[in-house]
């Protein structure tokens, strides 16, 4: 049983590729003005020339990397591990057969890889996901991994999800929903959701190679849980953030029966599976139906009966995963941002006393289905994801380092730290705030980082490029928490929804009220940075608070909700309506038309950068044209970079590299003194 994580990563995460550094208060860099050429796929526009001398320094903290935990393998103490290596473009799969034996590369290619695992009996052969160009357009593929041939298994015109395994005949469990680029017209009114099994060994064009098991009315049909006698899989419909329900499916028929909320609950609550008793009786389920967080509970599938496990614990759990004789149960707490490893005694329920780990986030973990050791993915402040493993005896053993950290004193990175103010409302805002070292004087400037989501929330952790603006430039990093965020309670969760949509923009002022407060940090220079809804946020900014900002840089952004909400795949269209309000209704769709920044874009005077990839399926690309055109129109300076490879963000090492000093440039001339 493994708990599917709960929260969205932090923007840190979103904008891996595309991190930020800043030459402000620098000493006089040389005197070389040679211009960085732009990667073949990259449209450049009003972006004066960007001196290649930037990539050099910056990229010593873009090459420092690390290593998530993939899969372990099902008979031997093996793990896949996903990693960008320091000098390659995009992650790929590893082997690593031994604690710190050098990761084997399995795949390569211009795409990265997404999940992956083990085929469940022998680990014969290895079966990942993987779409291209950032379509997220998701095929599933065989790889041998002694010969690395790969094989596609799916049939393509749809995306594909890996669920589960029916581990006795090493058949795979997928859900697939059609693609707008298939549908008469470029978009689909009704949509279903296909569940199959896949034999990867079959041909894919044969006969019986894949078995529609049911079409699912809607989307939102995720996690898949083989039962232990393979009878039915549990699954997961969600809604929004705090609406999802659990089913039952029967594998053979494909018969289906709502279990939580009960037939004739009208409960409106989260609840998300996490696996199954190992007598299949019971099912495990997170759930906040009982307080404001995320509750492990076991539901008795006869009697309807739930318990709860972990309702002493007053945060949302984020994960976790259980032995397979269910004696030992792992979970992820997200304590005010920072996930912490609690252990439970499988037939009580009982909570066993923290193990000693290292200091850290706990991000993910993973029991062996073969033993007890169970691995754990380790995030700080000084170091990108690292996996460890923890044995039956307290034992911890470190598995990898982080890559390309030559040169960077690692253990000299400053902590982070919570940060709290009052809002508009009296509500209590906080975020997550990182100061450059002591030697920097005087107040510094900073960046303001929007997650997105907007569900996502900004956790303690690595920093990734941007540690070289704490590093080198001395900037400060304020990564607000603003209301809609994850991991404060479903009533906080709820507080931007609809019309309230601009109640969180109120609270991005807030924090500039705080950020005045502060003595050590300059009121004058702060730039708002986001991407997908944090792009919205960047672009609300330069509209709502253009005369309390320098800047803004909008990554993949929402610039006009109904535009997004009828252009967004058909997919996801349904899910944000539940979000954002639903634009086919009149009153909705004037009010999202008049908070759009697009049809607010004249009050844009502060610079503007605008970053996107062509192939986005979630925040088209026009959206960011249309803010762009816009502008343009009217004579306004904005800064445009549109990849023709890419999709929700930039996944390939060269164009994150060409948007790394972009960025630079561009904060060099907005937050100069």
């Amino acid at each position: 049983m493994t708990m599917p994580s709960l929260t969205r990563p932090r923007i840190v995460a979103l904008l891996a590729a595309g991190a930020v550094a800043l030459l402000a208060g620098c000493a006089t860099p040389p005197p070389d003005d040679t211009p960085l050429s732009p990667p073949a796929a990259m449209q450049v526009e009003g972006v004066p020339p960007v001196p290649a001398r930037l990539l050099e320094p910056i990229q010593r903290y873009s090459g420092v990397v690390g290593h998530q935990f993939v899969d372990w393998h099902p008979q031997r103490r093996e793990m896949l591990v996903a990693h960008r290596a320091p000098t390659a473009s995009t992650t790929q799969l590893f082997l690593i057969t031994a604690p710190m034996a050098a990761p084997v590369p399995l795949t390569d290619g211009a795409d990265p890889v997404g999940s992956a695992q083990w085929e469940p009996r022998a680990g014969r052969y290895i079966v990942f996901t993987r779409g291209s160009g950032g379509n997220e357009a998701y095929q599933l593929y065989r790889l041998d991994p002694a010969t690395r041939a790969v094989k596609q298994i799916t049939p393509d015109g749809q995306r594909h999800a890996f669920n589960d395994w029916v581990r006795s005949r090493s058949l795979a469990v997928v859900t697939s929903v059609p693609l707008d680029r298939t549908a008469a017209g470029g978009t689909r009114a009704q949509i279903t959701t296909t569940l199959s099994l896949i034999d990867p060994d079959g041909d894919p064009a044969a006969p019986g190679t894949r078995r529609i098991v049911a079409e699912l009315p809607g989307t939102g049909w995720f996690g898949a849980e083989v039962s232990p006698d393979e009878r039915q899989a549990a699954m997961v419909r969600y809604t929004s953030a705090t609406q999802s329900e659990v089913w039952l499916i029967d594998l053979a028929s494909g018969e289906r029966r709502r279990v939580l909320p009960a037939e004739g609950q009208t409960l409106r609550a989260a609840h998300v599976v996490s696996g199954w008793s190992a007598d299949g009786r019971a099912l495990y389920v997170v759930s906040d139906r009982a307080s404001e967080f995320r509750e492990l509970m076991r539901l008795d599938l006869a009697s309807g009966a739930l318990t709860r496990l972990t309702g002493h614990i007053p945060w949302d759990l984020s994960g976790g995963d259980r032995t397979r004789d269910g004696r030992r149960i792992a979970l992820l707490a997200n304590v005010d941002g920072r996930d912490e490893l609690r252990m439970l005694d499988g037939a009580s329920g009982r909570e066993l006393p923290p193990p000693a780990v290292p200091g850290g986030s706990v991000t993910r973990v993973a029991y062996h289905p073969a033993s007890s050791e169970l691995a754990m993915v380790i995030n700080s402040p000084q170091g990108p994801a690292t996996i460890h493993t923890l044995d039956a005896q307290g034992r911890v053993v470190a598995w990898t380092r982080p890559a390309g950290a030559e040169g960077i004193r690692l253990a000299e990175l400053p902590d982070q730290r919570i940060v709290r103010w009052t809002s508009f409302d009296g509500r209590t805002i906080s975020g997550v705030l990182s100061l450059p070292p002591a030697r920097f004087k005087g107040p510094r400037p900073v960046l303001m980082l929007m997650h997105g989501g907007p569900e996502g929330q900004s956790r303690l952790g690595w920093n990734g490029r941007l540690n070289y603006l704490l590093q080198e430039r001395g900037i400060a990093l304020l990564e607000p928490n603003v209301r809609g965020s994850s991991g404060y309670g479903k009533t906080f969760l709820d507080l931007d929804n609809g019309r309230l949509r601009e109640d969180s923009v109120r609270d991005m002022g807030s924090a500039l009220d705080w950020i005045a407060t502060q003595p050590g940090l300059d009121a004058k220079r702060v730039v708002v940075m986001g991407g997908s809804y944090g792009g919205y946020m960047a672009l609300a900014a330069s509209v709502r608070l253009a005369d309390r900002i320098a800047g803004a840089v909008s990554v993949v952004g929402i610039s006009n909700f109904v535009s997004f909400l009828e252009n967004t795949e058909s997919y996801r269209r349904d899910l944000r309506r539940a979000e954002y309000g639903d634009e086919r209704d009149p009153a909705m769709r004037e009010f999202l038309q008049a908070i759009s920044p697009l049809n607010l874009a004249d009050r844009i005077t502060k610079p503007l950068l605008v970053v996107q990839g062509k192939n986005d399926p979630r925040v088209p690309w026009t959206e960011s044209e249309q803010i762009v055109r816009s502008l343009q129109r009217r004579g306004t300076p904005v800064w445009y970079l549109l990849a023709d490879n890419e999709g929700h963000g930039f996944a390939r090492r060269e164009n994150a590299d060409f948007y790394f000093a972009t960025v630079v440039s561009f904060l060099q001339r907005t937050l100069r003194p």
